[in-house]
């Protein structure tokens, strides 16, 4: 598992990084979505319904909470905002009201839509174009919770104590209306500028509190590199993107929201969780053989999610290490019962039972675990539609989400090679990531380019970690593939 790729639709930095034409990667990437059958236009009878249903919404929430000030954060260009926060102080503890998109609004169990998004399974995102789950008039429209506008929602209300602690939660429709639309990194400049904007002082708070609870649960998170391909003004672009406090604390709000999730769940006897077992002794065991020889300190009596929220991805030996420790995340996958608990409840990342219910816009799961949790918080049944949706969710789930990897992997490489193709010949700084046991079929190690930041093979002899100087050998379009020479 290669550090963390992204995609973006929109650059606002159209200077940084070297852009590459869009002549001839565009058509790449139809092709790829044409090999990975990727859904193209939505037919007619979908459109027709997401029209309908848009101008007159199945139901509408009768409580209404569009008066207080809640508020969106995403990256720029966003217009299928799933989420919506609002955090106040209670007492010596807290109260976090997390507004999430209310598509039963919209989507009738059984009607087109519903069948669309079963067959999609999630919003797929490349360079040039996303394939949204479900239609934008929805998605992009009068689902999406857009500032100024006032949308059906589900509002969980979680009390938290001094400590972080979750001491209750429930959710229920309402009636919500953002009064602000805001960008990780704007949040992130007034935070540091010392902004008196008491929701936002909150979201850093919250956000240290719970990730420091995490921690002693004993979760890891991994400070990947975060590779993005940007769209720019005549053509694409790689770059490295350093990822914002802000973006962890606001993460830490939807993780809290997906644990009392899956708490319900649990306690219903009902639902489907995000799980991933705990990573095996000897995995960790190999992981500290690995940092002991890269001279990375691990402490003995020191978990290993601590230490990997320790490390620095701009340091080449810990970039190796990021990248080895994927070793410990293997097995992720969704999982659903009706009565007997499944023997595997917890994401070990999280070391919690966790739930995926805060981004029904853009991923199929999502509205079934919200309409399950509400029904539950309400005490009242379980919708039919739900409960025989269950044991189809994983493979749906588990299909899509190897369609978006897969589209994911294909652009990034096509870009890569595209950046790369006029330089054979030329020499890079590179650090080693990977050091395959016994080597792979084309005796290669895996380099991370500094410059530009490209992911790829190289042939050659050196140790995990090591700043090499790579000679890139040939590059193969097409494939989406560079080569390089340990020089």
């Amino acid at each position: 598992m290669a550090p963390k790729r992204t995609v973006t639709l929109r650059s606002t930095d159209p200077e940084a990084g070297d852009v590459v034409a869009a002549a001839g990667l565009t058509e790449r990437f139809d092709a790829i979505r044409a090999e990975l059958e990727v859904p193209g236009e939505f037919p007619a009878d979908v459109i027709a319904e997401a029209e309908r249903v848009a101008a007159s919404p199945l139901s509408r929430p009768e409580q209404d909470l569009s008066d207080l000030p809640f508020l969106t954060i995403d990256p720029p260009g966003s217009m299928d905002l799933d989420q919506a926060m609002l955090l106040e102080r209670d007492g010596d503890g807290y109260r976090v009201r997390y507004a999430i998109a209310h598509l039963e609004s919209f989507v009738e169990p059984g009607g087109a839509i519903d069948a669309e998004a079963r067959r999609r399974g999630q919003t797929i995102y490349a360079p040039d174009e996303r394939t949204p789950l479900h239609p934008p008039v929805l998605s992009e429209g009068a689902a999406s919770l857009l500032p100024d506008e006032t949308r059906p929602a589900y509002v969980w209300d979680i009390r938290l104590d001094a400590r972080g602690a979750h001491t209750s939660g429930e959710v229920h429709p309402a009636l919500v209306r953002s009064v602000d639309r805001l960008e990780y990194t704007a949040v992130q400049a007034d935070i540091d500028a010392g902004t008196d904007d008491e929701r936002l002082v909150l979201l850093k708070e919250i956000g240290e509190l719970r990730i420091a609870l995490e921690q002693e649960r004993g979760g890891a998170s991994l400070p990947m590199p975060d590779q993005q391909v940007e769209e720019v003004e005549g053509g694409f672009r790689l770059h490295l993107r350093p990822l914002v406090p802000a973006e962890d604390w606001n993460a830490q709000i939807s993780l809290l929201t997906g644990m009392v999730a899956a708490e319900m769940m649990l306690e219903a006897g009902v639902g489907i969780l995000r799980t991933m077992p705990d990573p095996e002794e000897q995995s960790i065991t190999q992981l500290r053989r690995v940092a002991t020889a890269l001279g990375v300190e691990w402490a003995e009596r020191t978990d290993h999610g601590t230490f990997l929220r320790s490390l620095d991805g701009t340091d080449p030996k810990h970039l190796a290490l990021i990248h080895e420790s994927t070793i410990l995340f293997r097995g992720a996958g969704y999982t659903a019962f009706d009565g007997q608990p499944p023997e595997v409840v917890e994401q070990a990342a999280i070391a919690a039972p966790y739930a995926h219910v805060t981004a029904p816009l853009r991923r199929l799961v999502d509205r079934f675990g919200l309409a399950l949790c509400a029904a539950v918080s309400a005490g009242e049944e379980v919708p039919a539609w739900v409960r025989e949706a269950l044991p189809q969710l994983p493979e749906l789930m588990e299909t899509s989400d190897r369609r978006a990897g897969g589209v994911e992997r294909a652009t990034t490489d096509a870009v890569e090679a595209a950046t790369l193709a006029d330089r054979v010949g030329q020499e890079f700084a590179a650090v080693v990531i990977d050091v395959p046991e016994g080597g792979d079929d084309r005796g290669g190690l895996e380099v991370h380019l500094l410059d530009p930041p490209v992911l790829a093979q190289a042939l050659g002899e050196a140790q995990l970690g090591a700043e090499v100087t790579v000679r890139l050998t040939g590059v193969d379009l097409a494939e989406g593939r560079v080569d390089f020479e340990i020089v």
